[in-house]
């Protein structure tokens, strides 16, 4: 792992992508770029409090995972990991990166492949069935961007339903996953198809074991994640605190449940450009005044904060290595 000229070419090109995107947003607005310095610093710390909350959180619940797969994680390590994921899921396409990221890292730590990817698909499927049950709630209470937001929870849902599709297919007709490895098993070689059948099968039983745990674990995972996602929706509307505008927490959030759907189309390196876009754009209909500065303030707090200490714990992992 770590960051190679690769790596440090495509956080260029996505920090790039992001700046673009907000100094353009600054030249349609008219708005002077020295607006920034005028923010409320104590705004801004709350902001990026609930951001470090949303860091903090999520590695809980990568920890309290493991465990549930009877492994062994330290705090230390799941925020470690958790970080480095960052990094690569904000320079890749649909924040892709980090998770094979977090299944690499994981399996480092004693998991197996199988089971360290079943514990990336259920973090996948918690946060799934959460933006989808906030995107049916947020919408019914405010009717704001009723349209987009239909349409974009619909395609969502339909997506989530394809992939439980999929997890049922593995669980419940398993000779149906034994024909798909036949299939497999004479075109590769026997050594790599023997550790693709190995990961299958743990990764199946890994699956298995979720579903016997307890309904007080399960319930611990859903909380978790819905924590950790309301701890980042709540950032924009301190930065628009501290640009002097209302905040309008339950507009602000249910933006936020759509641009983080909108953001998983896989277009451009961490949704840079689009996700300033999606921004500016919903909250221009409920926000007055110009928003260039509440933009720039946003995506540097839940975005460039990544990449820059995403970074730190990528390298601190390739040292220790």
């Amino acid at each position: 792992m770590g960051s190679s000229k690769k790596e440090l070419k495509r956080t260029l090109i996505a920090a790039v992508f992001s700046l673009a995107a907000i100094f353009a947003i600054f030249k349609i607005t008219g708005e002077d770029v020295s607006t920034l310095f005028e923010a409320n610093p104590v705004y801004i710390a709350a902001a990026m409090l609930f951001h470090v909350l949303f860091w903090i959180f999520w590695a809980f619940r990568l920890k309290f995972l493991v465990e549930t797969f009877n492994g062994n994680v330290s705090f230390s390590n799941s925020f470690k990991i958790t970080m480095s994921s960052m990094f690569f899921a904000a320079i890749t396409p649909s924040s892709a990166g980090g998770e094979p990221v977090r299944a690499y890292l994981l399996s480092k730590n004693g998991m197996g492949i199988g089971r360290a990817t079943a514990i990336i698909l259920i973090e996948r499927l918690l946060d799934s069935i959460f933006f989808v049950t906030s995107l049916a709630i947020l919408l019914s209470l405010t009717e704001f961007s009723l349209k987009l937001g239909f349409r974009v929870g619909l395609a969502f849902f339909i997506l989530l339903i394809l992939f439980l599709v999929l997890l049922r297919e593995l669980l419940k007709h398993p000779a149906r996953v034994e024909r798909a490895l036949n299939f497999l098993e004479k075109r590769l070689s026997k050594r790599i198809y023997e550790k693709i059948e190995k990961e299958v099968w743990n990764f199946r039983e890994a699956l298995v074991d979720v579903l016997r745990t307890s309904k007080k674990r399960i319930a611990v995972m859903f909380a978790l994640t819905s924590v950790l996602w309301l701890s980042e929706f709540l950032v924009p509307s301190f930065v628009l605190m501290a640009f002097g505008k209302e905040p309008n927490f339950l507009l602000s959030v249910t933006s936020q449940a759509i641009i983080v759907v909108i953001s998983l189309l896989p277009l451009t390196p961490g949704s840079s450009g689009i996700s300033e876009g999606s921004f500016f754009y919903l909250y221009s209909q409920f926000v007055r005044g110009s928003l260039a500065s509440v933009v720039a303030g946003w995506r540097i707090i839940t975005y460039l904060t990544n990449m820059l200490f995403g970074l730190i714990f990528s390298l601190k992992i390739k040292i220790n290595d």
